[in-house]
């Protein structure tokens, strides 16, 4: 289900102390349920969902399910004012009741003031579902035009796209992103720490076949238990023939080597809009500076960009707060407690001897001695 938030501040009833205010819109195969909040007689805000629906699926109970996801694990007011009353409405309002421990009330109103809010609820809903059906039909022609431009058999449902940071080598992370007809869907993305100790600090290469092997080789094992993972459509590599060529191995070596792959290269001076495209099988090409395709294209290759660099910042940003204590064997949470009680930090640890340490408590002649050796490594 996804969310799109919108504040409304100009609505403020007079008789409506405490109510959830819902107002279902269906059209075209697609749905919105606009739900206001109203607190102490005052306009705690609005929120726009837009829950996956069928064709064929009645209002009633379109209404009726969503209530009964929405209030999982939210408080549930003394009022629900709809526009369209839900299914087994009164076994709703009963099961309602037993959760809050108290009366709740579902109701359609047919006048004054509570009407007006569920009217003024339901315009929101259509206006917010147009706006939503309108970027779903521009999101299907950009997805043709990609389909088009690297020989698709079908808009792509399911695009990932892969980018690497690292700083000299170090802290190396791989990022996936995915998006769809339904944008960019950040609940999929992932994250690879590197941890081929033997790569050269650097390796671009190394570090792609690292990440693609790991994906990959997690779907084929899915698909060959007879699962349903996500499969997707195209694959987007950072990079030229080089990435291109290191992808199609892995994938190949994997037996998954049915899924379209496509290395993107940024222009010179990485200027935007100079990108140059690699598809195995035909000569690198560019598209035109102002295509709608390119500039999609670019987004995703930026969106996969944004993610690889703050996940790299976020391992780096671990590392560096890291303690050594962790690292030493036998050292568990208690112990790491006890040790930088008695010491103050990890520096007093480091410096205290053997005799010292074995009188902490929990930490044994031969942990003391581990710990020991383990800051003197080198020395």
């Amino acid at each position: 289900m996804q969310l799109a938030v919108a504040q409304e501040t100009q609505v403020n009833p007079e008789t409506l102390d405490e109510a959830d205010v819902f107002a279902l819109h269906a059209e075209g195969g697609q749905a919105c349920v606009q739900v206001f909040f109203f607190r102490a007689g005052q306009n705690w805000g609005n929120r726009a969902y837009f829950p996956r629906v069928d064709r064929s699926d009645p209002e009633p109970e379109i209404m009726a399910a969503f209530l009964g996801q929405f209030y999982e694990g939210r408080p549930i007011p003394r009022l629900i004012l709809v526009n369209i009353e839900p299914a087994e409405c009164e076994l709703l309002r009963e099961a309602f009741g037993v959760k809050a421990a108290r009366k709740v009330e579902i109701a359609k109103p047919s006048r004054g003031e509570k009407r007006e809010l569920v009217t003024h609820a339901l315009a929101n809903a259509r206006e917010a579902l147009g706006r939503k059906m309108a970027e779903s039909s521009a999101q299907s022609r950009l997805l043709a035009g990609v389909c088009e431009v690297f020989g698709l058999e079908g808009p792509p449902e399911r695009i990932e796209v892969y980018d690497n940071s690292h700083i000299m080598g170090t802290n190396a992370v791989g990022g996936m992103i995915v998006a769809g007809p339904d944008g960019f869907q950040k609940n999929q993305y992932r994250k690879f720490n590197i941890k081929n100790s033997e790569l050269t600090p650097g390796d671009d290469y190394g570090m792609m076949r690292e990440v693609l092997r790991r994906r990959f080789a997690r779907l084929a094992k899915e698909e060959e238990a007879g699962e349903n993972p996500p499969r997707p459509d195209l694959v987007l590599v950072d990079g030229g023939a080089g990435q291109l060529d290191v992808a199609l191995e892995v994938m190949a070596d994997l037996g998954v080597d049915d899924i379209a792959v496509v290395g993107v290269a940024k222009g010179p001076d990485r200027d935007a809009g100079l990108e140059r495209f690699f598809v195995s099988g035909k000569a690198p090409f560019m598209l035109e500076p102002k295509s709608p395709v390119l500039y999609y294209l670019q987004r995703l290759r930026d969106e996969a960009h944004r993610f690889a660099i703050g996940a790299h910042r976020a391992r780096r940003a671990g590392e560096m707060h890291k303690n050594p204590l962790d690292e030493i064997e036998g050292v568990g949470p208690g112990r790491k407690k006890a040790l930088l009680h008695a010491f103050g930090s990890a520096r007093g640890v480091s410096r205290a001897s053997v005799d010292d340490l074995e009188k902490v408590g929990g930490v044994s002649a031969p942990l003391a001695r581990r710990i020991h050796d383990h800051f003197r490594k080198g020395a």
